[in-house]
């Protein structure tokens, strides 16, 4: 969620936010309303309670009816009072979690997908001197993606891997674990299912989310869409040490997403489905350093993709098309040739301190510019988190269509072979 007190001090900086992010700015206003009564009903019931202990401290010194009478009436409007706050604290609390993250001021303004930022294409693109067919056209001719029997066992938007496309799948995990491993990350395999009330505090069960989420009403749990929605609150409720910042964790999890508003988009094929396996990156950042973990994070993105040889582009999110807790967000797409253009494969992501306030994961400062200019030896501040694709199934899509022969197979390159002793997918 959103500082309480950046909205209250600088609510037109919120505003042009929310605006630049295509939302209604007049939430603001919705909310500094509903947050004055709270504060108001907070100072009243604060007010009576200390009444309420001069009436007792009086009474320990010497009885009377009126005295008495006096106190049952306090103990009754308080009550009142209370419940009052406790019905404006809940109105408070939903429409804060209705305000997403804002931009930072840099960030490209745009409306949508259409106004992304290119900032650099890397690889050479395969010049095929034959027509090259898109990865459903390759993965059911050699075996290895059905659909068909998918949706026979599951529904649409489902698919199996098998043979070679399964054992890409694990070889990425593989690559990806090793290499974020040497570079200091630990590995987790986290929960897949998460309680409503830590979702909604990382920023995840937003109003134009929640239909997005598979709910188990019995077990009143959500399947998680991420590994991130699983490993931003692993540190709930902790202060981190500033030394040990950034804390660095690298996840496999089963996602399960309905992709909810997306009906006409790929549905054929498995480049969007409602449950895939994907490998995250997670970050706990020290605040002034959570821009520069940010670009780490993408570049070892790109480090990843240029180990498969895949010619990509990175794109910088606008702000129309970012995501509901991001302040700035970058993307990776592959190129598909079979398809004759880019691809999204890999997100980046900085929250800043949306999520952390939420779970309330913090740091102990040691004072010093270090910590943020004046802060003092020992005082707790928010951590940011920061989070980004590893590698998805979307890559092997973007693999069996860059390496793709006249015939069909599929010619891997030479570290594939080494992570799934496999030439080629034949």
């Amino acid at each position: 969620m959103l500082d309480v007190e950046l909205i209250r001090k600088e609510p037109e900086r919120v505003r042009e936010g929310l605006r630049k992010k295509g939302r209604d700015g007049s939430l603001v206003d919705k909310f500094l309303s509903i947050d004055e009564e709270w504060r108001a009903k907070t100072l009243a019931v604060e007010t009576l309670k200390q009444e309420q202990n001069a009436i007792t401290k009086t009474l320990a010194r010497e009885r009377s009816d009126e005295l008495i009478a006096k106190a049952n009436v306090l103990k009754g409007r308080i009550a009142e009072v209370s419940d009052e706050q406790k019905v404006l604290e809940e109105k408070r609390e939903e429409f804060l979690h209705m305000i997403p993250n804002i931009p930072f001021e840099d960030v490209p303004v745009g409306r949508d997908e259409s106004e992304n930022k290119v900032l650099r294409e890397v690889g050479k693109r395969p010049d095929f001197k034959f027509e090259p067919k898109d990865y459903m056209a390759l993965g059911e001719t050699l075996g290895i993606i059905d659909v068909k029997k998918a949706s026979e066992v599951a529904g649409t938007r489902f698919g199996y891997l098998k043979g070679g496309a399964a054992l890409l799948e694990l070889a990425l995990t593989r690559l990806a674990f090793e290499v974020a491993v040497k570079k200091g990350f630990t590995p987790v395999i986290p929960p897949v299912m998460i309680r409503p009330d830590v979702y909604e505090n990382i920023g995840r069960l937003a109003a134009d989310q929640r239909d997005e989420r598979y709910f188990l009403k019995e077990d009143n749990l959500y399947l998680v869409g991420s590994a991130e929605h699983t490993l931003a609150p692993l540190h709930m409720k902790e202060t981190l040490t500033e030394a040990s910042l950034p804390r660095r964790y690298v996840a496999l999890s089963t996602c399960f997403r309905r992709e909810a508003g997306s009906y006409g988009k790929d549905t054929k094929g498995v480049l969007r489905v409602h449950q895939f396996d994907k490998v995250e990156f997670f970050s706990f950042a020290h605040p002034e350093k959570s821009e520069e973990e940010h670009l780490f994070l993408l570049s070892l993105q790109e480090e990843l993709m240029k180990m498969l040889e895949i010619p990509y582009r990175v794109m910088e999110i606008c702000t129309g098309d970012m995501g509901w807790t991001d302040a700035r967000q970058y993307d990776i797409e592959a190129w598909f040739p079979g398809e004759g253009k880019y691809r999204e494969t890999h997100s980046c992501s900085n929250a800043t301190d949306f999520q952390s306030r939420g779970i309330s994961t913090k740091f102990s400062a040691k004072g010093g510019s270090a910590s943020g200019g004046d802060a003092k030896n020992g005082e707790k501040k928010l951590v940011h988190t920061l989070n980004a694709t590893a590698f998805s199934q979307r890559p092997i899509l973007a693999i069996l269509e860059n390496f793709q022969t006249k015939d069909g197979t599929i010619k891997l390159p030479k570290l594939l072979r080494e992570y799934t002793g496999l030439k080629e997918i034949k």
